[in-house]
């Protein structure tokens, strides 16, 4: 047995000539078929004949262009425009002259250039039509041939009218894909800073504090090693991150780095330490299995704080506080003593409104501020279980 999805995906393969062909020879097939008499367009009443060699001719233009109606609208609706012509002179009554309504909504819905002239053409066209059928002994009245063309025009406006329902289509998917690559664009980046900041402010720590270790060579060999480790840890980061953005990676999305959770955090603590900023870590209860991106965020925001920390308060005691709730996850992360700027790596900026944005999608409350005491503090409320 054929599967219909199959037969439907080996049917859109084909050449669009190909899938319009059958329409066309539907319509021969028809033409000759006793039981469709009475079926035919016909304007101008003319007494019917028998069918010739030229009636032969008027059926082909009639039917065989519209396999090309959507390829080459324009041509496939001269063509049978002039067999139409040729039937409706020659008084050749055939169901094929229904294919006139067909290519009018082809034209209508397919042809892009030329179609203001194309209108006026054909209207003007039409009135030479009307007054050489009445010449030739046509009983149709003035009202007929006027209902006749009203047809004639309904035709092309539902044409025109799934035009625009495709034109509305495509810029619709092209907003939306914009968006999204302009959303995942964001997500990377994010991630860039995140990552790699991160990793570099606590190579530049450790860097400057290794020039106090020249006479403690245990002590500098151990920097050096958090050095390096850090280091490669940047660089696969990173290296990650560009294949991400490389136009042959396939798709391309944020979701192909790994995404950190809350579980992450002990290690990020730890890391910190290595890179000489005393970090006092809390964690309270445990996270709900349904966080979903809460976690990832709530990462995020104390891998800022630390980082911010190292830049500007480095050696200063920093208390980091996670707390896990059935329906929130809350983080405090806080320096004591005056902020140091002067030796610093400096920021953009970018990393504390990045993190706002985070929480603030999520529904939460983000603030970061200095402390009355001195110092600087991070909290966060972050809603869990909301979709990752």
């Amino acid at each position: 047995m054929i599967d219909p999805r199959r037969f439907q995906a080996l049917w859109r393969r084909l050449d669009v000539t190909v899938r319009d062909l059958p329409l066309a020879l539907l319509l021969i097939t028809v033409s000759f078929l006793p039981v469709f008499r009475g079926h035919e367009t016909q304007v101008g009443e003319l007494p019917a004949r028998p069918f010739d060699a030229l009636a032969i001719a008027a059926l082909a233009l009639l039917c065989l262009p519209l396999a090309v109606r959507r390829r080459w609208p324009g041509i496939c609706l001269a063509l049978v425009a002039l067999g139409f012509v040729i039937a409706q002179l020659r008084g050749y009554h055939i169901v094929a002259g229904n294919a006139l309504a067909i290519a009018l909504v082809s034209a209508g819905a397919h042809l892009e250039r030329h179609r203001r002239a194309t209108m006026v053409v054909l209207s003007a066209a039409y009135v030479p039509l009307a007054v050489a059928l009445d010449r030739l002994g046509g009983a149709e009245r003035p009202d007929g041939y006027a209902a006749f063309y009203v047809g004639l025009a309904v035709a092309w406006g539902i044409g025109a009218w799934l035009r625009s329902v495709r034109v509305a289509e495509a810029e619709r998917r092209l907003r939306v894909a914009e968006a999204t690559r302009a959303a995942e664009r964001t997500r990377i980046a994010r991630e860039l800073h995140d990552v790699v900041t991160h990793h570099v402010t606590a190579m530049v720590v450790q860097a400057e504090a290794a020039r106090y270790l020249t006479a403690v060579p245990d002590r500098l060999d151990e920097t050096l090693s958090n050095v390096t480790d850090t280091g490669r840890r940047a660089i696969a980061d990173l290296r990650h991150l560009l294949d991400l953005l490389n136009p042959d990676h396939g798709t391309a999305s944020a979701d192909g780095l790994r995404t950190p959770s809350a579980g992450d955090l002990r290690t990020l603590v730890e890391r910190t330490r290595q890179a000489g900023q005393p970090v006092e870590f809390t964690e309270e209860g445990e996270p709900a299995e349904s966080a979903g991106s809460a976690e990832s965020v709530a990462y995020r925001v104390v891998q800022e704080a630390l980082t911010n920390a190292l830049k500007y308060a480095h050696g200063n005691r920093t208390v980091t506080r996670v707390r896990y709730g059935e329906k929130e996850i809350t983080v405090e992360v806080g320096t004591d003593g005056p902020e140091n700027r002067a030796g610093s790596p400096g920021g953009s900026g970018r990393g504390l409104a990045g993190l706002r944005e985070r929480v603030d999608a999520l529904g939460g409350e983000f603030s970061a501020g200095r402390r009355a005491g001195g110092g600087f503090v991070v909290r966060a409320r972050i809603p869990a279980g909301s979709p990752s």
